[in-house]
């Protein structure tokens, strides 16, 4: 039996999502709150990560010792993700346990915030911070974000940095909640084999009293700059390059088409960068993605190599660009459209893959579309539809930026 799609809103303004699949003998749930990076003053910058953490610090009736054995006692997956736009918090069990671990994620959604915890968890933060500096693709990308978005809070690093976490206090961050953690500015996803009824009445009892209030919509829209950097640091062994330009938001059907056009170029063994650059060895990876998000998107290229080729991987990389859109053929079409169906399938074989994809799409564009209906979009797709999204999108990158070992 296929799944079906149901949807509801509570009083409150609670958006509640689920996909039904009786066939399934697992169940996922997953609350998406509309915030992350994007929405954070600059000078709190890193707040919905570092709330994130505290959510598992527990309520004023749960301890973080009691939100782990509570979740332990259900044998619950679960954890919880912060991004530019989006913080996830959720759960995947047996059907039975669904609503009790749904009771454990709505009250950690209404977290105690102490001053301790607060304090503690920090230092957590900051030595996050410190692990991912020492990752050398991290620290480029960030540095290309805020090269690329200029003071626009997509450009904001999702972790912070030290001095607007070291600034950062709990009564920040109690503001902050506040005015993101509305109960209209969440969508509740469920898939798997669900008591739709039954998760309904739990979502009603465990979340029926959360005042309303959201942000609303976003209106900040989004115009890229341009910028070419080369930033050097002490005992790197490698060079890395990265480039961005325009692509689609989210909500735009050519994502399809531009999704396609970047796999081509760098999705995966058969790509045009493997083949001109790590095939022959002269770097060592090289990919190409299309990122979408709300109201905006991007297309980027990564590379790494050795800093003596640096040179002649940024002039292939050039060249493969350049004329990706006239050397595409049919046989390129087909395979790419195989690639990205059977990934986008495989994501939804589990429940929680379902739950994270309807999660995340409802939250990001507000419209359902199902698993079914997404596949026959990708394999509607034709050369002509990669031309007219090349136009509308040129492979022109406008920020180009460089890691380098110091000289």
């Amino acid at each position: 039996m296929p799944s079906r799609y149901e949807e509801t809103t509570l009083t409150n303004g609670l958006r509640v999502v689920a996909e039904i699949d009786p066939g399934a003998h697992s169940a996922a749930i997953g609350f998406h709150v509309r915030t992350g990076a994007r929405d954070e003053d600059p000078r709190i910058m890193g707040v919905s990560h570092f709330l994130e953490h505290m959510m598992f610090k527990g309520s004023d009736t749960r301890s973080a010792e009691d939100v782990d054995r509570d979740f332990d006692a259900l044998g619950a997956v679960h954890n919880a993700w912060t991004s530019s736009e989006m913080t996830a918090f959720w759960a995947h069990c047996l059907p039975e346990h669904l609503p009790e671990a749904t009771a454990i994620l709505a009250d950690i959604l209404r977290p105690a915030l102490r001053d301790e915890d607060f304090e503690a968890e920090k230092k957590v933060i900051l030595e996050e911070i410190a692990m991912y500096e020492d990752q050398p693709g991290w620290v480029l990308m960030e540095r290309a974000s805020e090269t690329y978005y200029d003071d626009h809070g997509l450009g904001h690093r999702v972790l912070g940095t030290n001095a607007t976490i070291g600034d950062l206090s709990a009564e920040d961050m109690r503001a902050y909640f506040q005015q993101q953690y509305g109960a209209d500015n969440i969508v509740v996803a469920m898939a798997g084999r669900l008591n739709l009824p039954a998760m309904l009445d739990a979502l009603e009892a465990c979340c029926g009293a959360w005042r309303a209030g959201g942000p609303g919509p976003r209106t900040d829209p989004v115009e890229p700059a341009r910028g070419d950097f080369t930033q050097h640091r002490e005992a790197l062994q490698q060079h890395y390059l990265i480039m961005l330009w325009p692509g689609p938001s989210l909500a735009d059907d050519r994502r399809y088409a531009v999704a396609m056009l970047m796999h081509v170029l760098g999705g995966n063994d058969a790509s045009r960068l493997h083949w001109a650059l790590v095939d022959p060895g002269l770097a060592e990876d090289a990919s190409a993605s299309w990122i979408g998000q709300d109201g905006s998107g991007e297309c980027a290229v990564v590379c790494c190599g050795a800093p003596s080729d640096a040179a002649r991987i940024e002039a292939v990389v050039g060249e493969q660009i350049e004329g990706l859109l006239t050397s595409i053929t049919d046989d390129d079409l087909h395979r790419v459209r195989s690639a990205v169906a059977t990934a986008v399938t495989l994501r939804g074989e589990l429940p929680a893959g379902r739950m994270h994809r309807l999660g995340h799409l409802l939250a990001s564009t507000g419209d359902y579309r199902s698993l079914e209906e997404e596949l026959v979009r990708i394999e509607s797709v034709t050369l002509e539809d990669l031309v007219d999204a090349a136009a509308d999108f040129p492979l022109q990158p406008l920020v180009t930026g460089r890691l380098a070992p110091a000289t």
